[in-house]
C-alpha cells in the first residue's frame, strides 16, 4: 500500500502544477531568512550570516532536487528533457532535419502503402466464421490440375465423404434481365442449396434457398445481391416475392444477401443474382463426364486436417473410378485451402515488391545514418565536454537515440500521410485480377506496421553515430578542440555508401530484367491481329427459346448480316465457349486408325474453337494449308475440322494432315481435316508456351447438334473488325441489333487490344512499381554519395589547401575527389553485382521474368553503367567546390 501511495505521489508530482514548487521555494526562503536573522542578531555581518545560514540548511538546490526526485518519475522527466533538447537541436539544424525527415517519410510511406496492399490481400482473414476450415474442391484431370467438377460427381462426393462438414458448388453464368426497364445483362451464379449455410452467410431480407428448391421442376427462385437490390429495387423490403425475368424465365426473389458478402469466385467479380444450380436446365448436368465450369467449396469437420480430408476424398474418388470407369477414370478430388486458392498467384508478386520497397527504406535509413554521422562529428566537442562533466555513456547514448527516434517519428508521420496518397494511386494501378483488392485501406495493423518500422528505423540509424562517438578518446578530443577528430577515418560512412550503392544496383537490375521482359513480350506474336477488333456478347430474344435448329441457324445468319451493316464494319463472326485469352473449351478425340480409348480421360485433348466462317478474316489468323470453314459447312455437309500448326505437328508429324480424319468424342462420325492455321496464344503472351494444352482445333458453329445449338443463341460471343483499323463503335452495333429486334441484348464490349494488354497487367504493375522503387533507391544512394563526398571535402579542406599551395592544380584536385567517389561506387557495384547474380537466380524461374536470362549481360552492363554515371555526377559538385578552395584561407582557418 505504501509503495502504491508513493507511486501515486510520483505520478501526481510528474503531472502536477507549478504551485507546489513555488510553495516549496517560499518555504525554503522563509527558513533561510529566519536563520539569517538569527545570525545577524548574534552579531554576524549580513553576508557572513547568509553564508552560515546556507551551510546550516545544507544547500537549497540539493533540497529542491531531493524533493523533485520523490515527487516525480525521474526517468520520464529525463526522457521529456531529452525530447525537448532533441527538438531544439533539430530546430537549430533545419536543413538537416528537413532532408532527414523527407528521406525517412519517403521510405516509410512507400513501405506503408505497399504493406496496406499486402495486408488486404494476403494477411487479413476471410470474412467468414472459422475461415481456416474453408477449402476449395477441384477435379484433377490429365490436363487440368484444378478442373471443373461434374454435377453427378459432386453429389456422390457430397454423400460419400466423411471428412467434410459440408460441400457445395457454384458456377458463374450470365442472364438477360427483362421486365425492369431496358433489357440488360447481369452476372449470375448457380449455387447449390447449402452454399450460403456453408459460408455462414445470412440474408438481410427474406431467406436462403431450401434444399428441395435445388431440384429440377421446383419453383424457380433467386437471391439477389445487396448492390442489385439497391440499384433495381431502391432497397425496398417488399422485394421478397417480386418476380425477376431472366433469359425469358420468371424467378421469384426469396432473399437479399448482405452488403458485406462478396465471394468473388468467378474471375473475382461479384454476382448480382444467385439461382439454385439444381434448376439449371442443361442436359450436361446429368452427364458425369461434363464439367460445365462447376467448382466446389467445402468446410472441414472440426479436428480434421487438410491431409486427412484429401485422403478421404481419394477413397471416394477411387470408388467412383471403379463404379464409373468410362467417365471417372483418372478423376480425383483436389483440395486447396480457400484463401490459398484466392491469393497464391498474387503472393510472389507482392512479396517481391515488398522486398524491393524494404530495400528503399534500408537505403533511406543509411542516408540518415550518414547524415547523423557527419552531424555527430560536428558535435564531438559538445559530447566530450558533457562526458568530462560526468555524463555517462548510457546517458549520451539515450540522448542520441532520443534524437534519432524523434526524427523517425516525424518521418513516420510524414510517411503515413504519403502512404494515404500512395495507396490511392496503387489501387488505381492494380491489375484487375488481383483478389481482395476492395479491402485495401490503412487499418490498425497498417498503423502498427508504420509505427514499428518508424521506431526500428530510428534505432537502426541512431546506433551508428552513437557507437562511433564512444570509440573516441575524451581527453584527445578536448585537447584538439574537436577540429581534426574523425578527419582521417571515414570508414563507417564509406561502408554505408558502398552498401547503399550495392542495394540500389540490385533493385536496378531487378527493374531492368522486368523492363527487358516487357520489351520481349511486346514483340511476341499473339497469333492474331487484335488491332481494330471488338468483341461483345449477344443474346437472342426470348422468343427464340425453344426454336428449332434451322430457325437458330437462320437467326445467326441474319444477326451477322445486320451487325455487318453497322458503319465501318469490315467483317463479323460468332464464336461460342472459347475466345483467345478470355475463355477456353476442351475437345476430346482420337485419331482415325486408333482404337477408341476406354474412357474420355484417356483420350487426346485439344482446345476447341466453335466459330463462324469469317473467323480467320476477323481475327487475322493466317491460313497455312488447305482451306478454312465456309458457309457451306453446315448440318447438311460432311463434318470438317481445321487444326492449328501445333496440333498438326504434334499428332501428324511431318505428314500432310489435310484429308486425315479425327474422331470427336461428342459425335458418332469422324471429322475430316480441311486446313491448318497459325497457332493462337490462348493462355496469354507469357504463359502459352508452358501450358500443357496448346493444340487447337476449329469447328463450325453450324455443325453443332441441336441441343448445343440452342445454348449458342443465348450466350455467344461476337467479333467485329473495322475497315479503318479503329475499334468499331459499340453504339452503332447496338443500334443495328436493336433495330433487328429490341428484345435481343448486346453487352460486355471489349477491344481485343485491351484483352491482350490485360494479360500483362500484373507484370506491368510489378514492372512500374519496381522501376519507381529502383529509381528512388538510385536517387537516395546518389544523395548519400553526395553527402559523404561533400563531408570529406569539408574535412579535408586544409589538406586540399596545402596541396594547392604546393602546386597542385584544379584538375588534379577534381580528379582526386572524383577518384574517391568512383572507388566507393565501384566497390558498391561489385558487391551489388554479386548479390544480383544470386537474387536474379531466385526470380529466374518465376513468372516475373520472360525471355531474359537471369544474368542477362545487357541488363547488368547497362544498369551498372547508369549507376556509375549517376554516382560520378553526384560527386561532381563537391569536386568543383574543392577546386575553388582558397589555399591561404584554408590554412588561416585551421
Amino acid at each position: 500500500m505504501r509503495s502504491l501511495r508513493a507511486l501515486w505521489i510520483r505520478i501526481c508530482g510528474t503531472f502536477g502544477n507549478k504551485r507546489e514548487a513555488m510553495e516549496l521555494d517560499e518555504e525554503l526562503e522563509s527558513h533561510l531568512l529566519m536563520h539569517i536573522e538569527d545570525n545577524v542578531r548574534s552579531g554576524m555581518p549580513e553576508a557572513e550570516a547568509r553564508r552560515h545560514a546556507l551551510i546550516h540548511l545544507g544547500g537549497l538546490e540539493q533540497t529542491r532536487e531531493a524533493y523533485r526526485e520523490r515527487q516525480g518519475l525521474p526517468g520520464l522527466e529525463t526522457l521529456c528533457q531529452d525530447v525537448r533538447f532533441g527538438l531544439r537541436m533539430l530546430l537549430k539544424s533545419r536543413g538537416f532535419t528537413v532532408v532527414a525527415v523527407l528521406t525517412l517519410g519517403l521510405g516509410i510511406g512507400a513501405n506503408t502503402a505497399l504493406f496496406s496492399v499486402l495486408n488486404a490481400v494476403l494477411l487479413n482473414p476471410l470474412p467468414y466464421p472459422h475461415a481456416e476450415e474453408l477449402i476449395t474442391v477441384h477435379a484433377a484431370k490429365q490436363n487440368f490440375n484444378e478442373g471443373s467438377i461434374s454435377y453427378l460427381n459432386f453429389r456422390d462426393w457430397q454423400r460419400d465423404n466423411k471428412a467434410l462438414a459440408a460441400l457445395a458448388v457454384s458456377r458463374g453464368t450470365g442472364y438477360i434481365l427483362t421486365g425492369t426497364g431496358a433489357s440488360e445483362e447481369v452476372r449470375g451464379e448457380l449455387v447449390s442449396s447449402d452454399f450460403f449455410p456453408l459460408l455462414g452467410v445470412k440474408p438481410v431480407e427474406g431467406r436462403l434457398f431450401a434444399s428441395h428448391e435445388d431440384e429440377i421442376g421446383e419453383e424457380p427462385v433467386a437471391m439477389i445481391s445487396s448492390g442489385f437490390w439497391k440499384r433495381k429495387f431502391g432497397a425496398r423490403p417488399d422485394v421478397i416475392g417480386k418476380p425477376l425475368t431472366l433469359d425469358g424465365h420468371d424467378y421469384t426473389v426469396v432473399g437479399v444477401l448482405p452488403a458485406t458478402f462478396n465471394l468473388a469466385i468467378s474471375n473475382f467479380r461479384a454476382s448480382d443474382i444467385y439461382v439454385p444450380i439444381g434448376q439449371f436446365q442443361n442436359p450436361a448436368l446429368n452427364d458425369r463426364s461434363a464439367g460445365l465450369g462447376i467448382h466446389g467449396i467445402a468446410r472441414l469437420r472440426p479436428g480434421v486436417t487438410l491431409k486427412q480430408a484429401q485422403a478421404d476424398m481419394e477413397r471416394v474418388s477411387r470408388n467412383l473410378e471403379t463404379t464409373f470407369p468410362a467417365d471417372d477414370q483418372g478423376i480425383h478430388a483436389r483440395l486447396v485451402p480457400f484463401k490459398e486458392s484466392l491469393v497464391r498467384d498474387a503472393r510472389p508478386l507482392l512479396l517481391v515488391l515488398m522486398g524491393a520497397v524494404g530495400f528503399v527504406l534500408l537505403i533511406a535509413c543509411i542516408n540518415v545514418a550518414n547524415l547523423l554521422l557527419a552531424r555527430a562529428n560536428a558535435r564531438t566537442q559538445e559530447f566530450a565536454v558533457r562526458s568530462a562533466l560526468g555524463a555517462s555513456r548510457a546517458r549520451l547514448l539515450r540522448q542520441l537515440l532520443t534524437e534519432s527516434l524523434t526524427l523517425s517519428v516525424l518521418g513516420g508521420v510524414l510517411g503515413l500521410t504519403l502512404a494515404a496518397l500512395g495507396t490511392r494511386i496503387i489501387v488505381k494501378m492494380l491489375p484487375p485480377d488481383l483478389p481482395r483488392a476492395t479491402g485495401i485501406h490503412i487499418d490498425s495493423l497498417v498503423l502498427c506496421f508504420t509505427t514499428l518500422i518508424s521506431l526500428a528505423s530510428g534505432i537502426f540509424f541512431g546506433f551508428a553515430p552513437a557507437l562511433k562517438m564512444f570509440k573516441r578518446d575524451v581527453q584527445s578530443t578536448l585537447r584538439s578542440g574537436g577540429r581534426s577528430i574523425g578527419s582521417a577515418n571515414n570508414r563507417t560512412q564509406d561502408s554505408l555508401v558502398v552498401f547503399q550503392m550495392a542495394l540500389a544496383l540490385v533493385l536496378l537490375i531487378g527493374a531492368g530484367l522486368m523492363i527487358r521482359s516487357m520489351v520481349k513480350l511486346s514483340n511476341v506474336d499473339p497469333g492474331f491481329h487484335s488491332k481494330g477488333v471488338l468483341t461483345f456478347g449477344l443474346e437472342a430474344p426470348p422468343a427464340m427459346s425453344g426454336a428449332g435448329p434451322d430457325a437458330i441457324r437462320a437467326y445467326l445468319r441474319e444477326a451477322q448480316r445486320k451487325i455487318a451493316m453497322a458503319p465501318d464494319i469490315d467483317a463479323v463472326c460468332f464464336s461460342w465457349a472459347a475466345l483467345p485469352m478470355m475463355s477456353d473449351d476442351e475437345q476430346s478425340f482420337w485419331l482415325d486408325g486408333e482404337p477408341k480409348p476406354g474412357n474420355q480421360n484417356a483420350m487426346r485433348s485439344s482446345i476447341r474453337y466453335l466459330v463462324g466462317a469469317d473467323y480467320l478474316r476477323v481475327m487475322g489468323i493466317p491460313l497455312l494449308k488447305g482451306r478454312f470453314l465456309s458457309e457451306t459447312d453446315d448440318d447438311h455437309a460432311p463434318r470438317v475440322i481445321v487444326t492449328d500448326e501445333v496440333f498438326a505437328k504434334k499428332f501428324f508429324g511431318d505428314a500432310d494432315p489435310i484429308g486425315k480424319r479425327i474422331h470427336l468424342d461428342q459425335f458418332d462420325d469422324a471429322a475430316m481435316v480441311i486446313g491448318v492455321v497459325g497457332h493462337v496464344n490462348q493462355w496469354g503472351l507469357d504463359n502459352d508456351a508452358v501450358n500443357p494444352l496448346r493444340a487447337e482445333t476449329y469447328q463450325s458453329l453450324m455443325q453443332l447438334p441441336e441441343q448445343q445449338l440452342s445454348l449458342v443463341a443465348f450466350g455467344m460471343d461476337a467479333l467485329a473488325r473495322s475497315k479503318s483499323g479503329a475499334v468499331p463503335s459499340f453504339k452503332s452495333i447496338e443500334s443495328s441489333v436493336t433495330k433487328m429486334n429490341h428484345e435481343q441484348v448486346v453487352y460486355n464490349p471489349e477491344a481485343m487490344d485491351d484483352v491482350v494488354s490485360e494479360t500483362l497487367s500484373s507484370r506491368r504493375f510489378a514492372m512500374i512499381l519496381l522501376a519507381v522503387f529502383a529509381c528512388t533507391a538510385l536517387v537516395l544512394a546518389s544523395i548519400g554519395m553526395y553527402g559523404v563526398i561533400s563531408y570529406i571535402v569539408g574535412q579535408r579542406a586544409r589538406d586540399i589547401g596545402i596541396r594547392m599551395a604546393l602546386g597542385a592544380n584544379r584538375g588534379e584536385v577534381l580528379r582526386w575527389v572524383l577518384r574517391r567517389g568512383s572507388r566507393l561506387a565501384l566497390i558498391g557495384a561489385g558487391c551489388g553485382l554479386l548479390a544480383a547474380l544470386v537474387l536474379s537466380q531466385a526470380i529466374a524461374g518465376s513468372s516475373l521474368v520472360y525471355g531474359v536470362r537471369a544474368y542477362d549481360p545487357w541488363t547488368f552492363i547497362g544498369v551498372t553503367a547508369l549507376m556509375m554515371a549517376v554516382a560520378l555526377s553526384s560527386c561532381y559538385l563537391p569536386a568543383r567546390r574543392a577546386t575553388r578552395i582558397d589555399p591561404m584561407k584554408a590554412l588561416r582557418t585551421e
